[in-house]
């Protein structure tokens, strides 16, 4: 009996970000991508959001390989913690990897990780899979699309991608080599969804780089521009422009200044002579000569941006005449901290340049006319749209069906189901478990909801803290009960609010005591349940309440 063929998508299926799909066949796992997402608002505290790896941990001495397909955050942030646990070969592009060491290294664990350099048009087999590289446009390059042969048919993951036929590289998409996969025949098509709702083509690159062009030649002061550190492209267009005017470039922000390192010491960023300088430098130049490269497209709070936007950047002051470029679409969530950031901006005298009319920015998503241009290089036998919130997923669905896919052959999966293939066809065979893992500091999974509730508890109605010393065989109050109230109330406007509130613990003391009860338990319980009921009718507000109990 053959081995059955299955794809269990981790991340990435009704979200963005958090993308990591699963591919198995009989005994040997290959994983694409392992990427992180940003936090939503409800979730105070925390960093990063990774994918949930109990399946891969599970079948550890399955896994053969993690294959990466760009350097994109949502497809390499999550590494750094993932691979602590699951220690197996990780291929990618030269550009790919050299932005992963970084993680790894600050991570403590690039020495022992096991990096294999690839580039497109290289195939490799890993168990019984051949997987061949394929070049595909995007916002960073060095992107690659995987031609997946299995004994049981031909996978096409698209990565993410858009048909640019002009690229600042000039490497072009391959295709050819698509269209060949395609008339050997492909089983599934697994493809990005990111602009599925948006008609017509994605303009190229280029068009910004000609936007930029009439920016800077209109700009009587200095000109911020600020992108995705990640978007190499982007800011090879910032450097060639400003040499172009005669303008000196200054870098601002620690992950803006890695990636040029990185990418101007590997080739992919070519830096015209005696453009860039230090950001030190910028005060002893003419503002008409300067350009600064910024992070904080998207209204980061701690951002190179929102702190200039503030006036509490050290090197960095808005000064009227400056022109600010926000060269970036909002990601869905963060609109009003790029809004807020607007504002400031405006409030101290820039000029900000950030509506989509005038051509700053360019997604690096195909629209729908490009996703039906893949779907019918390959004419796969099933079609499943990634990479993309939910609606996305029906929207890229439909296209398929448009495109004379047939509904019954096109799976819109959700994170951890498993898409079997077997000689009956697909179907959804079961569910592993996946979910979000919060990372929080150095804390991997250690925040949950019961942690989160308590912080949206204690951001909404503060902590109420109830100190007492009883006294250890009798039981006796020796001191106490105190109260103090932090993100609750004033204590001094309080006053007859608080009193009351000590006099109810007073009370349920004396009835523990009345009762016998000692089990410290117990009287917290006993507390917590009177204050609780005491304080909501007096404010309407849930404070989280903490009694301490000192013994004698």
């Amino acid at each position: 009996m053959s081995a059955k063929l299955s794809i269990i998508p981790l991340g990435g299926l009704g979200e963005i970000g958090k993308n990591m799909t699963v591919i198995k066949y009989g005994n040997n796992i290959i994983v694409v991508d392992a990427g992180l997402s940003f936090p939503e608002d409800e979730m105070l505290g925390v960093d990063v959001v990774i994918p949930d790896i109990t399946y891969l941990l599970e079948n550890k001495q399955l896994v053969r390989a993690i294959i990466l397909t760009h350097g994109h955050e949502d497809h390499i942030g999550a590494l750094p913690y993932i691979l602590k646990d699951l220690n197996v070969p990780v291929y990618g592009t030269r550009l790919t990897l050299s932005l992963l060491e970084q993680k790894l290294m600050e991570a403590y664990i690039l020495d022992q990780a096991k990096l294999v350099e690839i580039k497109a048009g290289d195939t490799v087999n890993i168990g019984p899979f051949e997987i061949e590289f394929i070049r595909v446009s995007h916002s960073i390059p060095d992107v690659v699309a995987l031609g997946i042969k299995t004994p049981a048919g031909t996978i096409v993951h698209t990565a993410d991608f858009k048909i640019d036929h002009t690229p600042i590289d000039g490497e072009v998409t391959d295709f050819h080599k698509f269209a060949q996969l395609g008339k050997e025949g492909v089983l599934v098509l697994l493809s990005d969804s990111t602009n599925a709702e948006r008609e017509g083509y994605t303009m190229s690159e280029k068009n910004v780089g000609e936007n930029f062009d009439d920016i800077f030649s209109n700009a009587k002061g200095r000109i911020i521009v600020a992108s995705f550190a990640s978007n190499i492209h982007r800011l090879q267009q910032i450097f060639l422009t400003a040499y172009k005017h005669g303008r000196k470039v200054a870098v601002c922000g620690r992950s803006m200044q890695n990636t040029v390192e990185v990418a101007s010491e590997l080739g992919y960023l070519d830096i015209p002579p005696n453009t860039l300088i230090d950001l030190d430098s910028i005060s002893q130049l003419p503002n008409k000569q300067i350009v600064v490269i910024s992070t904080g497209s998207q209204g980061e709070p701690m951002s190179a941006l929102s702190r200039i936007a503030k006036g509490e950047h050290k090197k960095v002051q808005i000064e009227p005449g400056d022109t600010i470029v926000i060269s970036a679409n909002p990601i869905p969530g963060n609109e009003k901290m790029i809004a807020k950031t607007i504002d400031q901006l405006f409030q101290q005298g820039a000029e900000v340049i950030y509506e989509e009319v005038f051509g700053v920015h360019v997604s690096g998503h195909a629209s729908q006319e490009e996703l039906k241009l893949m779907i019918n290089l390959i004419r796969p036998k099933y079609f499943m749209p990634i990479h993309g919130e939910y609606r996305m997923l029906v929207k890229h669905a439909q296209i398929a069906e448009e495109l004379g896919i047939p509904s019954k052959n096109i799976i819109v999966a959700e994170n951890g189901q498993v898409i079997e293939f077997g000689k009956n066809g697909a179907c959804i065979s079961g569910r592993v478990t996946t979910g979000q893992v919060m990372v929080d500091g150095l804390g991997v999974g250690d925040v949950g909801n019961i942690v989160l509730r308590d912080r949206q508890q204690l951001s909404q109605y503060g902590i109420l803290i109830v100190v007492l010393t009883l006294e250890g065989e009798t039981g006796e109050v020796l001191a106490g009960p105190d109260i103090i109230s932090r993100g609750f109330v004033y204590v001094r406007e309080s006053e007859e609010l608080l009193e009351e509130a000590r006099q109810k613990v007073e009370k349920v003391l004396e009835k523990c005591k009345e009762a016998n009860i000692k089990e410290w338990s117990v009287i917290k319980g006993n507390i917590k349940d009177v204050l609780s009921k005491f304080l909501f009718e007096r404010t309407h507000r849930k404070p989280m309440i903490l009694p301490i109990i000192m013994e004698v």
